[in-house]
């Protein structure tokens, strides 16, 4: 890769210049780039000669910007907005996951331009994307998960600053070993190892409020699988345990279990589902009621009040 003081460097940047302030004068172009009036106009002149057409417009509101040629001139991304993009495309797009798709052949092509390191990690969140609607998606910050997925790259421990779900208990700091950063139903997530709890975390990206370079090394566990580890972790974990009976065999109740809800496994002539979680409410209300089988609540005080609330909504909904 080119120096950023070196001609090649610079003639890119100028016409990254070019690209987001048409009408730069010669004066406003070598300011940008630290050079004289004269060589902003050589940089001008070695990008015509590769084929960019720049205009040269004259007047009180004239200055260089880039003309409509036969061909479309290069476009140049800084590593944080192609990023941006990337997780944009990702965030809204289902067909972003398919290379024969319009949209996710244009992903893999930006994802290429990316410096290698990076570029890795863009495509990975590509693989590790569940691209399912819903309503509770999460927008991150595209700086934030920028300076994650770098860590990520690089091996190297960040000290977040985090904001607790509903602010019940404020901020705090906490140094981890960033391991991936994975899309799962809409939502954001950095799966890492919390030197704080020394335990494997998942944490929400849109809740980081700083990621902050420690300096130090460290290396992710041998052959880890970021989404199925992510899956695992989502489920345990939480302070208020669960744990649901179905009267159905688990090959039929499976699909129908998310991994978040814990861990399913044969129980008599059915199967249970045992796990932890902090929403009760959201644990009966959206995944234990969409569930098409019998089932009985035989563990957590709190998921049994949320079932129970559940039942007597709908009772109450036909007297």
């Amino acid at each position: 890769m080119p120096s950023e003081s070196s001609p090649t460097a610079r003639a890119l940047r100028a016409l990254e210049i070019l690209q987001t302030r048409p009408g730069v004068t010669a004066d406003e172009l070598g300011d940008r780039l630290g050079v004289t009036e004269r060589a902003a106009r050589r940089y001008v002149e070695i990008l015509r000669e590769a084929g960019v057409p720049v205009e040269a417009v004259r007047g009180p509101h004239g200055g260089y910007r880039l003309g409509r040629g036969v061909r479309l001139p290069p476009i140049v991304f800084s590593q944080g907005e192609a990023l941006a993009l990337v997780m944009a495309v990702l965030d809204g797009q289902p067909g972003a996951t398919d290379a024969e798709d319009t949209v996710g052949s244009a992903l893999v092509k930006v994802i290429r331009a990316l410096p290698e390191k990076i570029g890795r990690e863009a495509a990975a969140l590509r693989e590790n994307i569940a691209a399912t609607p819903d309503r509770n998606a999460s927008r991150p910050d595209p700086a934030t998960t920028s300076a994650l997925i770098a860590a990520v790259a690089e091996h190297k421990r960040v000290r977040l600053t985090y904001r607790s779900p509903r602010g019940d208990s404020g901020e705090w700091q906490g140094d981890v070993d960033p391991w991936a950063v994975v899309v799962r139903y809409g939502r954001w997530y950095l799966l890492c190892h919390s030197l704080r709890a020394d335990a494997v975390r998942t944490y929400r990206v849109d809740r980081i409020r700083g990621v902050e370079p420690t300096g130090e090394e460290f290396q992710p566990p041998e052959g880890l699988d970021p989404v199925l580890a992510l899956e695992e972790n989502l489920g345990s974990g939480w302070p208020m345990e669960t744990r649901v009976v179905f009267d159905a065999p688990l090959a039929e109740v499976a699909p129908w279990i998310r991994s978040t809800m814990g861990r399913l496994e044969p129980w008599g002539d059915g199967c249970r589902v045992i796990g932890t979680t902090n929403n009760p409410a959201m644990y009966a209300q959206e995944w234990l009621a969409a569930v098409p089988f019998a089932f009985r609540v035989e563990g957590g005080p709190e998921l049994r009040a949320a079932v129970a609330a559940v039942a007597a909504r709908f009772a109450a909904a036909l007297d």
